[in-house]
């Protein structure tokens, strides 16, 4: 995605990246900052909603569906990061 988006809407920026060879450095970049920042929005949105390792035990598919809800949410912030971090 942030490929896509540095080709089509910054492209001086993609293409200095391509010529200086750092583009894939800066995508690997962009994904463990993605997927670190996507952890910690989980663990604060649970802790928030309150899905527990408790409510785990307690009632599975509630748990699950918080999760999978939690989860949805946090990867849709992370996505929109994506395309706009650092330019």
């Amino acid at each position: 995605m942030r490929k896509h988006y540095l080709k089509e809407y910054k492209s001086g920026i993609y293409q200095g990246m391509v010529l200086s060879g750092k583009l894939k450095e800066h995508l690997l970049m962009v994904q463990e900052q993605a997927e670190s920042h996507f952890d910690v929005l989980v663990g604060q949105m649970s802790e928030r909603e309150g899905v527990t390792e408790q409510l785990k035990g307690e009632n599975q598919m509630l748990w699950v569906q918080k999760m999978n809800n939690i989860r949805a949410m946090a990867e849709e912030i992370v996505r929109e990061e994506i395309k706009y971090c650092n330019g």
